[in-house]
């Protein structure tokens, strides 16, 4: 029976939600009034059968690659489904990080490929070790599937390490499949992406998660124009044409870019703070510490995190991700970037659970 649901999708739409919600991903929503953008000026139809030629020329420009690469995706989500659905056949291999984002075991799942795995050790600050990426790999590998920033542990992969990767790939006929969605959290020295680092590369990213406007479900692939040009065909059985309006405020965001990013920068960082300092007070719980990113990965010492999370929840109001979403049921996830009131008193109601 091909796999046809997502444990952790259905879990955050419907179970996710509390007064004190860690649960989140991304940052805070960004307010349509707060956009420069003349409303007069939308309109609900226009020419977009393939992508609307001024949003893949604003993500082209963001990248600095040429548009025929841009392929526009209904949010991350879709262009992860979609740039998998053109690479992978049923049976092919396909090499994935430890721990993983579930919605992308889910679909590779659903495509019916074979599954290996490399470890990602905590002991290691989640960081991937080339040599086993190299020792997981076989000639039969077609796929390679990272995060970059990590998801959950926000975990920053240098460019020295995905060019390791990007030759190992190439050494076996391989591509590597790059989540980007994250990277942009990388606030200071913000590294370029990885597609520039061969044509084996293909990243995958959106403005859902860094940048507030999730609603427009703004995503989009990068890939080589022959990939790219199969990939947009493919998209044809799926979400097919795009939602127009949500494109011209797409191009509007990327002509405003700095603005989401800094507004939600200010939430990030000191959220981030914040989390430090609970981290060393509460000897209940660890993490490893990073400078950037929306998410960290948190393990609690002693004890059951489902029950931990269950009691948080329903006795304190406050909700996180259980790690077993991420094959961690040791760790649960929090996330940063909304409100810093509602982040700080959650923290205190994780502290008060824990004692």
């Amino acid at each position: 029976m091909r796999h046809k649901h997502s444990d952790y999708m259905h879990w955050s739409k419907t179970q996710s939600r509390a007064r004190f919600n860690l649960a989140t991903s991304g940052v805070a929503p960004f307010p349509l009034r707060e956009l420069p953008v003349d409303l007069e000026k939308l309109e609900i139809n226009g020419t977009n059968d393939y992508g609307y030629a001024p949003l893949q020329q604003a993500i082209a420009k963001h990248h600095e690659v040429d548009p025929e690469c841009v392929v526009e995706s209904a949010g991350t989500s879709m262009a992860n489904h979609l740039a998998m659905a053109a690479i992978i056949e049923p049976g092919d291999e396909v090499l994935i990080e430890h721990p993983a984002y579930g919605p992308i075991l889910d679909v590779v799942h659903y495509l019916q490929a074979n599954v290996k795995r490399f470890r990602r050790a905590e002991e290691n600050a989640w960081a991937i070790d080339p040599a086993e990426v190299r020792r997981s790999v076989t000639p039969n590998t077609r796929l390679i599937v990272i995060t970059n920033l990590h998801n959950p542990t926000s975990a920053l992969t240098p460019k020295s390490v995905l060019r390791e990767i990007g030759d190992i790939a190439r050494s076996v006929g391989a591509l590597v499949l790059v989540d980007e969605v994250y990277l942009d959290a990388v606030y200071e020295n913000t590294p370029h992406t990885s597609f520039h680092l061969g044509p084996e590369f293909v990243v995958t990213s959106s403005l859902t998660k860094v940048y507030g406007v999730s609603g427009l479900r703004c995503g989009w692939i990068l890939a080589q124009p022959d990939l790219a040009a199969k990939m947009r065909q493919l998209n044809d059985l799926y979400s097919a044409t795009p939602v127009f309006p949500g494109e011209l405020l797409s191009v509007a965001a990327f002509q405003h870019l700095s603005l989401l990013r800094e507004r939600a920068r200010r939430i990030v960082e000191t959220d981030r703070k914040l989390l430090r300092d609970f981290l060393k007070r509460q000897h209940g719980v660890s993490a490893v510490e990073t400078d950037w990113g929306t998410t960290s990965f948190v393990r609690l010492r002693n004890g059951n995190v489902d029950e931990f999370l269950e009691r948080l929840r329903s006795e304190f109001d406050t909700s996180a991700v259980p790690g077993r979403f991420f094959e961690m049921p040791d760790h649960f996830r929090i996330g940063m970037g909304v409100n810093t009131e509602m982040f700080a008193e959650g923290l205190n109601r994780i502290a008060s659970a824990l004692a």
